[in-house]
């Protein structure tokens, strides 16, 4: 697969080109813990609730369908809920908040794997996009100095404002690719999420790149991958 000749490449944002999946998997254990020690829930979120319910999805989706797999039922309530507000919009907005404070305290920077691939793309002047679940996508971007290369960014913010459906739906892809004028068929989805590679497949996209980072990458095969590297540095010709 020779990336450079196709009409459009589509990333995922955190773990894909960016390690801010990591903080968003500490800020969802911090959030979801504390609010299961306030119901006297003994049984603790871990990363496996991550990848199985949370990981790609729109953020209160991924709320919802954990506190689903608790058996917890709260008041959906509305995106402008206070964080201290016991509904699935007011533990999502919780959540990013404690985001945002890390990665306003520290940074981020891009994977260098990444980097590589995406300049090599930019040489080559294949249009890339960002799709992300995540309506901070533009404030990584800026902090991790990519927001050049992207002039098209799919995230939940136009997801909400447009009304398109979430992964693992794969209509951010498919919005995507229409914003360049490419066909699904002369682009290729880079994904790290099972809920994102199966968005990619479903999408009939040339090719879905599986990036493992945690995931496991039978996991990302059997969701629709074409193939799995653990590092997008491999994919540089």
């Amino acid at each position: 697969m020779e990336m450079r000749e196709y009409g459009a490449v589509l990333f995922d944002l955190d773990g894909v080109l960016t390690p801010t999946a990591e903080v968003h998997m500490q800020a969802w254990s911090d959030m979801f813990n504390a609010f299961l020690a306030s119901r006297g829930v003994e049984a603790d979120y871990t990363d496996e609730d991550y990848f199985r319910h949370v990981d790609g999805k729109p953020r209160y989706d991924g709320v919802r369908d954990f506190l689903a797999s608790r058996g917890i039922e709260l008041p959906f309530g509305t995106p402008g809920d206070e964080p201290e507000l016991e509904t699935i919009c007011g533990l999502g907005n919780r959540k990013n908040d404690a985001f945002n404070a890390v990665l306003e305290r520290d940074g981020i920077a891009p994977y260098p794997g990444s980097l590589a691939l995406i300049e090599q793309l930019a040489a080559a002047a294949v249009p890339m996009a960002v799709v992300s679940s995540s309506k901070n996508a533009p404030a990584v971007l800026e902090a991790a100095d990519l927001t050049d290369f992207f002039p098209v960014i799919v995230d939940g913010n136009v997801a909400h404002a447009e009304n398109i459906a979430g992964k693992p739906a794969p209509d951010t892809y498919l919005r995507a690719a229409q914003l360049f004028g490419v066909d699904p068929d002369d682009a290729i989805v880079v994904e790290d999420a099972v809920s994102g590679v199966a968005a990619g497949a479903a999408g009939g996209f040339a090719h879905v790149v599986g990036v493992d980072r945690g995931v496991g990458r039978q996991e990302l095969l059997d969701a629709g991958a074409d193939i799995v590297v653990a590092d997008l540095g491999e994919l540089v010709r």
